[in-house]
């Protein structure tokens, strides 16, 4: 399946997600960790559109979500730094969606600073993480 960049964008703004996990976690410093992911999902009778995106980003894996529900994530500090983030900011999403991305970059270039290992920076994505979950429930 070939796939090009304006068809990305369009699917993604229908059917990604940009997420930005917190859990706890007591071997972490400061007891939580930061678990940012690019997902999108799929029924089963289209999964050669998830193979065809980890194909084209290079990166990610396609997993069973739940039921005949599957997913192309991408979890790694990595492959969304120097893959899905560049991407998305030289084919911008056309929806909404735009703006949880802008907060998800936000987050990725955080963590690339390490500024998600501070007290002050764990509070900030936090917040954002809120923003965004605020968001989607609109």
């Amino acid at each position: 399946m070939n796939i090009t960049a304006q068809w990305i964008i369009g699917f993604t703004d229908g059917e990604g997600c940009f997420h930005i996990g917190i859990n706890k976690n007591p071997s972490m410093n400061l007891k939580y960790q930061i678990l940012p992911e690019f997902t999108v999902v799929q029924h089963q009778r289209d999964i050669k559109v998830l193979y065809a995106l980890k194909a084209f980003f290079q990166c990610g894996v396609v997993r069973k979500n739940h039921g005949n529900v599957l997913s192309y994530r991408v979890r790694g500090q990595k492959n969304l730094s120097i893959k899905i983030i560049p991407f998305f900011e030289k084919h911008r999403l056309k929806t909404s969606k735009r703006i949880d991305f802008y907060n998800f970059r936000k987050v990725i270039r955080m963590i690339d600073r390490e500024e998600h290992l501070t007290v002050e920076g764990l509070e900030q994505i936090k917040k954002i993480q809120e923003l965004v979950s605020s968001r989607k429930k609109l």
